[in-house]
């Protein structure tokens, strides 16, 4: 996974009916390291990193680039969402193509939060780079990320083996500007 391309970052803050998508900051250390530990998160994504290996790892600002939103609730890091070109994706329908990934803290999924997010990271890629075509990858066996797929517009592309686990590879056509 590479960098977005020609895209201003970071943006102003995105805001939403009770979000709001932001660059990660110092406070947000230790919940991003909560979220790669944490075992609920991690059930469909190969399984959670080491804490102590996270506490050591984790840069006291966590990575800021093109397409990396922490999600706030009350001033609070609930979740991020990564958007990131696919160049070295496994299934050739994906590759070259924006990627969607979200990770949720799970005191706080079944709220929407995570569909308010998404849709609002979309709508800033429409808008940042007209035309693109994302596609979003997840394991049948979640049941919240085929519905939350469903529910932002990706349709099935394929499905395909990987990881121990039967997989599904989604697309969302582009957005076309109006005008």
């Amino acid at each position: 996974m590479t960098e977005l391309g020609p895209v201003t970052w970071p943006p102003a803050p995105i805001r939403t009916e009770r979000l709001v998508l932001r660059e990660p900051e110092p406070r947000d250390r230790a919940t991003f390291i909560e979220l790669l530990a944490s075992p609920e998160v991690h059930t469909y994504l190969g399984g959670p990193r080491a804490r102590d290996e996270l506490e050591r790892e984790m840069p006291g600002t966590p990575a800021r680039r093109p397409g990396s939103f922490v999600v706030d609730l009350d001033g609070v890091m609930i979740g991020q969402i990564l958007l990131r070109r696919a160049t070295d994706h496994r299934r050739p329908a994906a590759t070259g193509k924006v990627d969607l990934g979200y990770l949720f803290l799970p005191r706080v999924w079944g709220f929407g939060y995570a569909a308010e997010a998404c849709a609002a990271a979309l709508d800033w890629l429409d808008g940042a780079l007209p035309g693109e075509p994302v596609v979003l990858t997840t394991q049948t066996a979640n049941a919240g990320s085929m519905r939350l797929a469903a529910k932002l517009g990706f349709t099935e592309v394929e499905r395909f083996h990987a990881w121990d686990a039967e997989q599904w590879l989604g697309l969302r056509s582009p957005v076309t500007p109006s005008g």
